[in-house]
């Protein structure tokens, strides 16, 4: 096949001509018990690769399974029928510079340049993730996927009606990110100064009342507040006292374990050392021995001083426990008061103080925020001026390829107009103050409209491919998958779009679900589904096309039956897209 540099001239545009894509591609797919598929191995390779088959044969599961590995919501219809769980694979090699192989380090997941997806569904609604077997949430998954695979379905289209896909087109290519980064750090210095005005707007000054309500809870705080640590210590020697007779009769009974004459711990160890000590030069072992009961000996006589200090320490007057049971009450009564947990009347107190400093100071505050709060609007809506002028710039330049694009498939006369319309009197927002307006016209002479209210479904979906390609100009590093975008065209603009999908897979990778002879015929390679049923059960099976098979498949695609007339006609096609 020939470089796009080689075969541009003939049909692609300076936005094809830029589009060189780089980063990954999908080497194998593996299917088990999903949706009418038992089981499925499909190895792929780069270039273009067609789908195609029958109407209903199974070849949209594919690419919803693909859905699936790339973080797509499961469902437990998609489980084949009498089966318990439903498997799916997919591995990906990754060149050095890839996206996704930064991610898979970053989340140290990388095992070399190549990555496993694995997703199981089971019937009991449960579904898990792996990369690169490791187990890993359906989140991670997603992130992951969205840097490998891109898939772009029929009703593709739909989404260009939405603000935040058309910001995403526009601001997509790195092509402003340090605007884009000034305009949102500059937003959260202004919204952080207008939320503490919203706090001082909302403390209205404190009446004689209330003052002097705030001010008797601070004292009665202050006079009685314990420390977090205080608290903690009583709380300890509070349960401590009340089982302090039990303790003392442990402390009691081990200190006479280790210290009675004849039978206490100690007085035995001494004893065993004292007669095994002479031996010791005679024998490793008993050296040993005498060694180790040295240390116990040793540790017996701190675990007795341990006990004695213990005991020494337990007043289990009912004095001290009625002393320390006041104190803990009065914790807990001032944190009822306060609807809190004792641990936290520290911060109670901290928020009185400041209440009743700020009552004092609301006006003065309020004058003093006011001209911070028109720097930080003044730097905004610079830092959002300068996002508009770049945005602007670019979508000059989507508005040009795009309908250079449009002319190439069929649409002569068309123009697509992306306008970026800068509002400096709206509230600040994180992307900044501008409005956009996306409107087209399909046919000459006609004003550019809106775009769901202009277009038929063929020119949409022709249209969002152009601006797909345009928008993603020297930046697709995904396995672009095309689900059927190539419904409702034919004759010399399915060519066009055919030449147009193959020139999304110059060095990368791009697969598309196609019912059209034209677009199939521009494909690196070429996949048949077939649906077969015998009895109850129906099998879906793909195989790749030799030479000869794949003749009759375009065959079949242009007329429907297999004739020495069609497959002429289909050698003829591919013979001509070959030249391309």
């Amino acid at each position: 096949m020939m470089s796009l540099i080689e075969y541009q001239p003939a049909y692609c545009s300076l936005a094809l001509w830029n589009f060189l894509q780089t980063g990954q591609m999908l080497s194998f797919l593996q299917i088990r018990d999903f949706a009418i598929i038992e089981s499925l191995d499909l190895e792929f390779s780069g270039g273009f690769t067609a789908i195609t088959g029958e109407t209903g044969a199974g070849k949209s599961i594919l690419v919803d399974a693909l859905g699936l590995l790339k973080g797509n919501r499961a469902d437990t219809a998609a489980i084949r029928s009498g089966a318990s769980r439903a498997e799916l694979s997919a591995e990906f090699e990754l060149e050095e510079d890839s996206l996704a192989l930064a991610w898979l380090q970053d989340a140290e997941l990388d095992i070399g340049q190549d990555c496993l997806l694995r997703r199981l569904i089971v019937d009991n609604g449960r579904s898990r993730a792996w990369i690169n077997g490791t187990s890993v949430t359906l989140q991670q998954m997603a992130e992951l996927g969205d840097l490998l695979i891109e898939i772009h379905g029929q009703n593709e289209h739909t989404r260009l009606v939405h603000r935040a896909e058309q910001f995403r087109l526009l601001d997509g290519c790195n092509t402003h990110d340090r605007q884009l980064e000034a305009v949102d750090s500059r937003y959260q210095v202004w919204n952080h100064l207008e939320e503490e005005k919203r706090q001082l707007l909302n403390e209205s000054p404190l009446d004689a009342g209330d003052a002097e309500l705030l001010q008797y809870q601070l004292r009665e705080l202050e006079d009685a507040l314990l420390s977090s640590g205080e608290f903690q210590a009583l709380e300890t020697e509070h349960r401590r006292l009340a089982r302090g007779s039990e303790i003392s009769a442990a402390l009691q009974f081990a200190q006479a374990a280790l210290t009675t004459e004849q039978t206490g711990i100690s007085a035995t160890l001494h004893v065993a050392i004292g007669q095994l000590r002479e031996y010791a030069a005679l024998d490793p072992d008993i050296s040993e021995a005498v060694q180790l009961l040295s240390e116990a000996a040793i540790n017996c006589e701190e675990a007795r001083g341990s006990l004695q200090a213990a005991l020494s320490r337990m007043d289990c007057g009912p004095d001290r426990l009625a002393r320390i049971e006041q104190k803990l009450r009065s914790q807990y009564d001032l944190a009822r008061k306060h609807r809190v947990q004792p641990e936290q009347l520290a911060e109670v107190l901290q928020n009185l103080q400041q209440r009743l400093q700020r009552a004092g100071s609301i006006d003065q505050r309020l004058a003093e925020l006011e001209p911070r709060l028109d720097q930080a609007r003044q730097n905004f809506r610079k830092a959002a001026r300068d996002l508009s002028q770049s945005r602007r710039s670019r979508a000059a330049y989507l508005s040009k390829a795009v309908s250079e694009l449009m002319k190439e498939m069929g649409m002569e006369g068309g123009r697509f107009e992306f306008d970026v319309l800068y509002d400096g009197d709206a509230l600040p927002t994180p992307r900044g103050n501008d409005r956009l307006e996306l409107r087209v016209s399909a046919n000459p002479g006609t004003a550019p409209g809106p775009l769901q209210k202009v277009a038929s479904g063929g020119e949409l979906s022709r249209i969002s491919l152009a601006i797909k390609v345009a928008s993603k100009s020297g930046d697709a590093t995904q396995t672009q998958i095309f689900d059927e975008v190539d419904a409702g065209i034919g004759g010399d603009t399915a060519n066009a779009v055919g030449a147009l999908l193959r020139s999304l897979s110059v060095s990368g990778q791009a697969l598309c679900v196609t019912h059209l002879a034209q677009v199939a015929v521009c494909a690196d390679q070429q996949f048949q589904v077939q649906k077969t049923s015998s009895g109850q059960a129906t099998r879906v099976e793909t195989c790749l096309l030799a030479e000869k098979e794949r003749i009759d498949e375009i065959a079949r695609m242009l007329s429907g039956r297999l004739s020495a007339q069609s497959r002429a006609h289909a050698s003829e096609l591919l013979a001509t897209a070959a030249t391309l």
